[in-house]
């Protein structure tokens, strides 16, 4: 388990939303963790920090009370479903630019959940 913040801040979203962002992000993404039915893209510290609420997404790390741990496999770990690199580290493959990662996700729930993000979700 390692400490969100210090070094990356992280998004969670489930494994359908995920699956969806990534295919919008192409090969803008960066390093994404998968665990289970979740994936965790890493992010600049404080990049999501005044983010508005996106449903089933989470942003953890800088800005928050709590303090947040993920756990990170080792970099040979490329298949799942337990703790995995859905999309390994790599050479400028490090942090997706957090701008560019709230616009798939966004688009990513309204293709799956059938919905606009409104004002219930820009708290």
């Amino acid at each position: 388990m390692v400490q969100v913040g210090p070094h990356w801040d992280a998004v969670r979203a489930p494994e359908a939303l995920g699956e969806r962002a990534l295919g919008l992000l192409g090969g803008a993404t960066g390093a994404v963790i998968a665990d289970y039915n979740l994936m965790y893209w890493l992010i600049r510290p404080g990049a999501a920090q005044h983010w508005q609420r996106i449903r089933q997404v989470q942003t953890l790390g800088t800005g928050r009370v709590e303090t947040s741990y993920i756990g990170v496999p080792s970099i040979d770990r490329t298949s799942g479903p337990y703790l995995h690199w859905r999309v390994p580290l790599g050479p400028g493959r490090y942090l997706t630019d957090a701008n560019r990662l709230r616009e798939a996700l966004v688009r990513a729930v309204v293709a799956e959940l059938g919905i606009e993000i409104g004002e219930e979700d820009e708290r």
